[in-house]
């Protein structure tokens, strides 16, 4: 289950809040806590879509995501899919011990609040930023500067780390990333997690939270900051813990796929944690419900036979028409934009590197399903160990899967396109459609994708696939292209963005610059 990702879309459960009881129980008993806690109602915006702005602080966001995790489990298992193991990335864990009914669900919505409220109590100035790099070059990374509160936070996939730590020092790191031609990707999460500058925040969450019993629980929950699944540790234990230790998902996929997992399912609303168990284990097969058109259709169809299930694809290449997940948000906190990498990592959950967990279910025919559910740290957030029978499904994120480790050069176009000229320098006239042609061209030769199929109108992340990492990459050939400098650092093109607002934005910083 995802830890720290974007705040869910406005009207994400609508249907599953129709259909089934259960889901309307755990929304309503969500709903009970935050009252109780004086927080605004959390399933209204889920079930309704009444426009009200996701702009309601981070004890608002983190329970929206709970909603969003607790109710996607509550389908699948309605549609007999049955979980052998929950993973969660960062705060995920908590949605995971929630889901497999070893806390209840009003005590794991007071936990998740109190934890974030002992982290603005602290205050800390730190920042998460997802590299497009192997853990142990990451690690390297941060330990040239040589600060203890400057760590590897996250291993999200083989070339996808995060790291956490004091803002001025992250800023340090992304240049160091840079010039080593290394992509990054800094996470808008709301609290930087996982990193020892946390543990002020840690004794004070184990001082002031609510106590909450842990009970037998009906699934195995795996954590992939203790390495192994969760016993009788204190639910408060376990998340004052999470804070200051490094999510190692990368490694905790691998252990659940040669468990037997073979089908991954994530319970978030868009493709995080997922992909990075695509990019972790070749070939795997991952579903992600809620990004699908049809997300019951999704899975009556893998518990009916969960062998037609292919692997999950961030975008077929097949023509626009044919798209099968809706343009939306990937990474920001808000609800036009993507989830975060704690997906990444949480944040530090979506991938503060802080990605979310997200869960991911393995399944035979007629048998159990396991979950690997993402615990936080994005994007981001941006997250089981299961038995070989069970399906996993998986979140912190929020933001973000594998991603190129050197830059790409630039693109030639192809036969049909502009000249090579054209192409290799500012177009003289640089009106619009020339433009847009030109990036046409780019992303399609950058990923592999002929240019015709690629619409102005898709979204890079939630349509095309393009992780936030190669889109850091392909933004930096595009500014140097066109010689605009501020175009790279334009974080509204990466969260949200489309062919035609970068067009848009080349021909407006070229008419500005020759003005």
């Amino acid at each position: 289950m995802p830890g720290t990702v974007a705040a869910p879309r406005g009207g994400v459960l609508r249907d599953l809040h129709d259909r089934y009881e259960t889901v309307r129980d755990a929304l309503s008993r969500i709903d009970k806590a935050a009252a109780g806690l004086g927080l605004p109602d959390i399933s209204t915006r889920l079930i309704e879509d009444n426009g009200t702005s996701d702009r309601r602080g981070p004890e608002v966001q983190y329970l929206e995501i709970f909603a969003v995790s607790l109710a996607t489990h509550h389908m699948l298992v309605a549609e007999g899919i049955q979980p052998i193991a929950i993973v969660g990335q960062s705060i995920g864990e908590l949605w995971a011990l929630a889901a497999a009914g070893h806390l209840p669900v009003e005590d794991a919505a007071r936990l998740a609040v109190a934890r974030s409220q002992a982290l603005t109590r602290q205050s800390w100035r730190g920042k998460m930023l997802a590299v497009g790099v192997d853990g142990r070059r990451a690690e390297s990374l941060a330990g040239l500067i040589d600060h203890p509160h400057l760590v590897l936070a996250c291993e999200n996939a083989p070339r996808q780390s995060v790291i956490s730590g004091p803002e001025e020092l992250i800023r340090h790191v992304e240049r160091v990333a840079d010039a080593l031609g290394w992509p990054s990707l800094p996470l808008d999460v709301p609290h930087p997690t996982h990193t020892p500058a946390m543990a002020q925040a840690a004794r004070d969450l184990r001082a002031t939270a609510p106590r909450a019993a842990y009970g037998s629980g009906r699934w195995r929950v795996r954590s992939p900051w203790l390495g192994r699944d969760v016993g009788d540790d204190d639910p408060v234990d376990l998340v004052a813990g999470a804070l200051t230790a490094r999510v190692r998902m990368l490694q905790t996929v691998r252990e659940l796929h040669a468990a037997g997992a073979d089908i991954f399912v994530e319970c978030g609303e868009w493709p995080v944690v997922t992909k990075f168990v695509e990019a972790s284990i070749p070939g795997v097969r991952c579903v992600v419900p809620l990004s699908e058109s049809d997300p019951v259709g999704a899975v009556r169809a893998l518990a009916e036979d969960p062998t037609a299930i292919g692997p999950f694809s961030s975008r077929p290449p097949v023509r626009p028409s044919e798209r099968l997940l809706p343009s939306a948000r990937v990474s920001a906190p808000e609800s036009a934009d993507p989830p975060s990498a704690d997906a990444l990592a949480e944040a530090p959950a979506p991938v503060s590197a802080p990605v979310p967990a997200a869960p991911a279910y393995y399944a035979e025919p007629a048998a159990p399903v396991s979950a690997v559910v993402p615990a936080a740290p994005v994007a981001p957030p941006v997250s089981a160990a299961p038995p070989a029978a069970a399906v996993s499904y998986a979140p912190p994120a929020p933001v973000t899967a594998e991603a190129p480790a050197a830059p790409v050069a630039p693109a030639t176009p192809v036969a049909s396109a502009a000249p090579v000229d054209a192409v290799a320098q500012p177009s003289a006239g640089l009106d619009y459609e020339t433009v847009l042609a030109e990036l046409r061209t780019l992303y399609g030769d950058f990923l592999g994708y002929p240019p015709d199929l690629l619409g102005e109108d898709d979204g890079l992340e939630s349509e095309l696939g393009v992780e936030s990492l190669k889109q850091v990459t392909l933004l930096g050939r595009v500014s140097e292209r066109y010689d605009l400098p501020d175009l790279r650092s334009n974080t509204s093109l990466l969260t949200a963005g489309t062919l035609r607002r970068i067009a848009e934005g080349v021909v407006q910083g070229r008419a500005e610059a020759a003005g």
